[in-house]
């Protein structure tokens, strides 16, 4: 029932009509990219029809096949496939190619077209979502086959492009996959030897078949148009198990159009009023734009119906499977349901305590909590886990051939790491963490921005977060890493400033299914903080709270988050020896507070009254509590390397410079500001 049956004739007439398909798609739009498509059309029709395992009624169905469009700008192919496999994607939709509206955007999105897996664009990131799909799947199979029935025995393919390879996130992917000799992983390599300003001979001249197979690879290579070749390739990787599979298949961009074959202009660009027809000459195709013929149509809907065989054959198996393991079973619903205990919260108030400590510290005991209480939680570092405290204990090390343990071994590969991380979280049935330094945030940028698109549950623990670094100097030290990711739409960014925020800061990224969370963590010791007894976890949640009241009527309020919040407690304990009432307001989370109602602000932040934040790095987000004539006492300059106390005095950050700037400031007679 896998393998489909097509003659040459066939297999032809339907890749054609995916090339036509796309180039009337984007010739409508004038916008897009004909050339991929065109070229892959051949083996990516096979594959759907001989090869891939899917349910257009279940598009969630979790034993599907898994395929990534990783050249996202060919995305007329994957909507072509998606509208002849029977998926909900009417011809209308492909017609609105690029418009406003449509479900059919310039590259993929996942959530707006249904049956795309993963937002892809970004090149190479799909490449590496593939590999974090396949990780997850082997890890969900050994946990949950037995010897008499699979609920998971599907595999990861995707189309990369010259241009996913030329990026370094799949060089890091592709060794991790090799390492942990993934054999459920299957990439079809668009060969096609052309980039978008020109041959790829201009910049790409490595020996990609050798590069894989010195990453453990089995790699193939194939003519991309020869029928029998591609479905022959297809059968021999999915019959390789030890080792994921690269099948590179020389294609030509533009394949069918006369004018445009094996050229650069093909590939963001329309082909042209003239070039059309000449193409539909070539290729003896129809005058009339978006022509399917019925025969395809019958092909498709053919393999549907097998399909839905199969389909239907896993049900009742997986019904079997459910009476044998009622155990296993439960733990299937609660996996893929990753729904958080209703006491989540309390349990990790409870690892915590109300002791002091670093708050990576803190946060490896939440971690333990949490994992307890959520079997679907597994995650791991990029080589940092000493550094991190990111370690389930009690758990094992995923590795090649065992992937029942609950911590992965990334290794020294932070964006693969990140993205890897997506493709987890699409998968379903787990709940990814990663670990790194703060100013190694930069090389998970691109994935955590996708993460935020998609609306994905992924949550990045980022340590060693500011200046206090100390020693290891300003290649070390975060100053603009945090506001960096605080521009990200999307992404809750939590800075605790003690065990009690850092295992609330947790419940919250844990509760947290529309998007991903970062939570920024101390290598120093902190206090914990007094509460008072108004004090509940709530305000916590709400991104800022009064944590000293300073009277109803304070002199200045100090704001701040993480280990700047004890700094600005102790900056307020001098000035009140001064005879100035002071409010300290945490805030873990500057985005979530901000987006609270004007009547909470007003009574955390009093009306018209002076506002002064601290923080160890740049303060450009802060302006928006400060208002003109606020002050930010923080960091406009990279570190240096020395001890933390001598860094804290050198850069002004120490209780008596805070507290001798906020006096200054209220000297200066700036006008008292009033909250919009």
């Amino acid at each position: 029932m896998e393998n489909g049956t097509l003659t040459g004739r066939e297999a032809r007439l339907g890749a054609d009509t995916l090339r036509m398909l796309a180039v009337d798609a984007v010739e409508r739009a004038n916008s897009g990219h004909p050339g991929l498509p065109m070229g892959a059309a051949d083996y990516a029709f096979i594959l759907w029809h001989n090869r891939l395992r899917f349910n257009p009624a279940d598009p969630a169905w979790p034993d599907r096949d898994r395929f990534i469009l990783s050249a996202g700008h060919g995305s007329m192919l994957l909507y072509g496939l998606l509208h002849l496999f029977g998926f909900d994607l009417p011809l209308d939709e492909l017609k609105n190619f690029r418009q406003w509206g449509s479900r059919t955007p310039g590259h993929p999105e996942y959530g707006v077209t249904p049956g795309v897996e993963v937002t892809t664009g970004p090149l190479g990131q799909g490449f590496a979502n593939g590999v974090g799909m396949a990780l997850a799947a082997k890890m969900a199979a050994d946990r949950f086959n037995d010897t008499t029935f699979s609920p998971i025995s599907h595999r990861i393919y995707a189309l990369v492009s010259d241009g996913d390879l030329m990026e370094g996130i799949s060089q890091e992917a592709a060794s991790l996959a090799g390492h942990l000799k993934m054999g459920n992983l299957i990439y079809l390599y668009d060969d096609n030897r052309i980039t978008i300003e020109g041959s790829t001979d201009l910049a790409f001249s490595e020996d990609v078949a050798a590069r894989f197979m010195a990453c453990g690879w089995h790699v193939q290579k194939i003519d991309g148009h020869d029928v029998a070749l591609i479905d022959a390739a297809l059968a021999a990787a999915r019959a390789e198990e030890e080792r994921p599979s690269l099948i590179i298949a020389r294609t030509h961009i533009a394949q069918g159009s006369p004018g445009k074959h094996d050229s650069a202009s093909a590939h963001g660009s329309p082909l042209g009023t003239e070039e059309v027809a000449a193409t539909r000459r070539n290729l003896d195709w129809p005058a009339d734009p978006f022509h399917v013929p019925d025969e395809v149509r019958e092909l498709c809907a053919r393999r549907r119906q097998d399909l839905e065989t199969m389909y239907g054959t896993w049900q009742k198996g997986f019904r079997a499977w459910r009476r044998r393991n009622p155990e296993r079973g439960r733990l299937w619903d609660s996996m893929w349901r990753r729904k958080p205990p209703a006491d989540l919260m309390q349990r990790l108030l409870s690892a915590v305590g109300d002791g002091d400590g670093a708050t990576r510290a803190l946060s490896g005991k939440v971690i333990q909590a949490a994992a307890a209480a959520l079997p679907e939680l597994v995650g791991g570092s990029a080589d940092l886990e000493p550094s991190t405290n990111s370690w389930i204990k009690g758990s094992e090390g995923i590795a090649a051939g065992d992937f029942g343990g609950r911590n992965i071994h990334f290794g020294v590969r932070e964006h693969a790491m990140a993205a890897m991380m997506n493709g987890m979280a699409r998968y379903g049935c787990f709940i990814p963490f990663g670990a790194t330094f703060l100013v190694f945030s930069d090389y998970c940028r691109p994935a955590i921005r996708l993460a935020a698109l998609m609306e994905q549950q992924a949550i990045y623990l980022f340590t060693h977060d500011s200046l206090f670094v100390g020693e290891d100097g300003p290649t070390h030290q975060p100053v603009e890493q945090l506001s960096a990711l605080r521009l990200i739409p999307n992404l809750a960014v939590f800075r605790p400033a003690d065990g009690v925020e850092t295992a609330l800061s947790w419940s919250a990224a844990l509760q947290r299914t529309t998007g991903p969370s970062a939570l920024i963590l101390t290598r120093q010791k902190l206090p914990s903080l007094g509460r008072g007894p108004a004090f509940t976890p709530e305000m916590v949640l709400r991104g800022g709270y009064v944590l000293e009241a300073g009277g109803e009527k304070p002199d200045v309020v100090l704001l701040a988050s993480g280990s700047e919040v004890s700094l600005a407690v102790a900056a307020a304990a001098s000035l009140r020896e001064r005879k100035i009432a002071v409010r300290v307001v945490s805030v873990p989370c500057l985005e979530t507070f901000q987006k609270q109602p004007a009547s909470y602000w007003r009574k955390v932040i009093p009306a018209r009254v002076p506002r002064v934040a601290v923080e160890a790095g740049r303060g450009e987000l802060w302006w928006r509590l400060l208002g003109s004539r606020g002050l930010f006492i923080g960091m406009e300059t990279f570190g240096a390397s020395a001890p933390a106390e001598v860094l804290a005095e050198k850069y002004g950050l120490t209780p008596a410079q805070v507290a001798e700037r906020v006096i200054q400031h209220l000297r200066n007679g700036k006008k008292k500001q009033h909250i919009a």
